[in-house]
């Protein structure tokens, strides 16, 4: 029987995205019995908060605010916190994922043939945002594989999803985006199979708002080799 779900939401600095991301978790089509979803705003300063705690939302909406920016892995994990479904999964509220996709991230864990799946991307020239963008992916992908021993192709993808409790049980720690190849890492280290499907992506460029720089490939790598030695 297919279970319920808890979509986690966090956002940071979305005012131009953010309502219509929420349209979006709340109307797509999924195979669960019900949802909620919870939306973490980690600090917005460009109004995105402001504009939150005026609209009227349904009662399956859940609004967390972080007083001031911790990074997406510190909103994940407040989100998870206040997760009461028996699945959950990430959805972020740039609209790069579409909600929709969850369906198929969805099917195999409701159907019980898998504990834990990713939503992998297929990078076109119309889905990539550079090209070092595309390489750095690859390359942290393929530190993943070699770390772990695995074969992924995209662990920097945002539509992770799983059971609640397995999620809670996860030591999460990493406050930014090193929280999405430490999810990874979590799950490969608690013995679990990495169950892939595919999704579509729209990446969007730095006047549009994205936010990852060189910077946190360098981080991502850090925290792959301390999940594994811990």
């Amino acid at each position: 029987m297919p279970g319920d779900l808890s979509i986690l939401m966090p956002v940071f600095n979305e005012r131009a995205t953010v309502e219509a991301a929420i349209e979006d978790a709340l109307t797509a089509e999924l195979p669960v019995t019900g949802r909620e979803l919870i939306v973490v705003d980690d600090g917005s300063t460009d109004g995105t908060r402001e504009l939150l705690r005026s609209r009227e939302l349904p009662q399956n909406v859940k609004l967390v605010f972080h007083e001031r920016n911790q990074g997406k892995g510190a909103a994940v994990r407040t989100a998870l916190q206040h997760a009461d479904c028996e699945f959950a999964a990430i959805l972020d509220a740039d609209l790069e994922y579409r909600a929709a996709d969850l369906a198929e991230v969805l099917e195999p864990l409701v159907s019980g043939d898998a504990k834990v799946v990713f939503g992998t991307r297929a990078w076109t020239s119309q889905s990539s945002f550079s090209f070092w963008y595309v390489m750095g992916n690859k390359a942290v992908t393929l530190a993943t594989n070699v770390l772990y021993n695995c074969w992924i192709s995209d662990v920097m993808t945002c539509h992770k999803a799983m059971s609640t409790e397995l999620f809670r049980s996860l030591p999460l720690r990493e406050r930014g985006f090193a929280i999405e190849p430490e999810i990874a890492a979590r799950v490969l280290r608690a013995g679990e199979r990495i169950h892939e499907v595919g999704v579509s992506y729209r990446a969007r460029g730095r006047e549009a708002g994205k936010k990852l720089t060189s910077f946190d490939g360098i981080r991502v790598l850090r925290t792959l080799v301390r999940c594994r030695i811990s």
